[in-house]
């Protein structure tokens, strides 16, 4: 009966969980993300933090881990192993880590079971904190650390010390003779599905979840699913188009963003690009990843003005496994995927890279 539920069921719940899982309204969201950065600027360490770095400062970017009980319904199970792995890595190559929340799933479970079933993750992010080099955001399904007076008694009582949890993060990042201002925040800001709807949480706990757990469905599809922007990323990127030198970093639409461009969108770029050079190969090559990706319309989006301001992590609790995070490495900026290879050993790929410089005010559009 379940199978039979499955096969009928998932393609609408998931179309579904798409078009209702979020509903932002640009006004609130570019006053929120306006309010939270002048809030960093002017109060550092209240809200945010505001940190100077030079440019070979190493950071990885994780967010929407969203841990639960190990049950059906928890989404990041069959992403552990490379989540693991990848901090693994990290730490060894001395990163500085910033988890960018929804990293507990505390709409749908009690913080003791998720705690009881994450100590290795737990431990993986404690041993960042040992080094000094842990940021934690909340995000809206773990608002608790934020809003709950216990929540710093919990939280010294799993990473063995005090920790404060931010909502934002500022960093400023000398390249070359200028500045660049990379502002980092969960993004459910602005969101009227997820910022403060007390109806959300109770629906996603009392509906959504026992559906999932009998069903065993996971919304969360690959990395590379081919789609335009969602209507919130295309408004974080718009608040960032109107800033100076500045970057925004996010997660919580669990869709990467790189250079303000989805993978779908870099493709139609790429083709244009090589039919330009009159690149045959690179063309039909391009266009088989389209029609594999089952796309319907051949009329791309208009991309030619965009901005190299907005990006977004991904998220680690993706339906096949894998995790998207974003690196900053010796003056460039990275959007990786950790994914098992054949032999079932996670491992890291760059899937696109760009100098830091080309996110300043003077580059438009195109990629590296």
């Amino acid at each position: 009966m379940r199978k039979l539920l499955q096969k009928l069921f998932t393609p609408l719940i998931i179309r579904l969980a798409n078009k209702y899982a979020s509903n932002p309204d640009q006004a609130r969201v570019h006053k929120a993300l306006s309010g939270l950065y002048e809030d960093i600027l002017k109060r550092p360490g209240k809200h945010g933090q505001l940190i100077n770095l030079d440019a070979k400062h190493r950071i990885i970017l994780f967010s929407d881990q969203h841990k639960g009980n190990r049950s059906h319904q928890d989404d990041f199970t069959l992403c552990e192993d490379n989540y693991l792995a990848a901090l693994s890595y990290y730490n060894t190559q001395d990163y500085l880590y910033c988890n960018l929340g929804d990293s507990e799933e505390l709409w749908k479970n009690m913080l003791h079971d998720i705690i009881k079933h994450n100590a290795a993750n737990f431990e993986a992010e404690k041993r960042f904190l040992e080094r000094n080099a842990y940021i934690k955001l909340f995000g809206n399904h773990d608002l608790y650390w934020d809003n709950d007076p216990l929540a710093g008694f919990t939280l010294e009582k799993v990473f063995g010390t005090k920790i404060k949890v931010y909502e934002g993060i500022i960093f400023h990042i000398p390249v070359g003779n200028q500045q660049l201002t990379l502002f980092i925040t969960h993004g459910h800001q602005g969101d009227m599905q997820s910022d403060g709807n007390w109806f959300s949480k109770w629906f996603v706990s009392n509906i959504w979840g026992p559906v999932q757990s009998y069903l065993r469905l996971n919304p969360n599809t690959p990395a590379f699913d081919n789609q335009l922007k969602s209507e919130h990323n295309q408004i974080m990127y718009e608040w960032t188009a109107k800033q100076s030198n500045l970057a925004l970093v996010t997660g919580h639409t669990h869709q990467p963003v790189f250079n303000s461009l989805t993978h779908l969108e870099r493709t139609y770029i790429r083709i244009d690009e090589a039919k330009k050079k009159g690149d045959q190969a690179t063309v039909l090559k391009l266009e088989a990843e389209l029609l594999a990706g089952k796309i319907s319309g051949t009329t791309s989006p208009r991309l030619e003005y965009s901005k190299n301001t907005y990006f977004n992590t991904g998220c680690c609790c993706y339906n096949d496994g894998d995790i998207t995070g974003i690196e900053l490495e010796d003056g460039k900026i990275r959007l990786i995927e950790w994914k098992k290879d054949t032999n079932g050993i996670p491992n890291r790929i760059v899937l696109e890279e760009t100098p830091l410089e080309n996110l300043l005010d003077k580059q438009t559009s195109k990629f590296s």
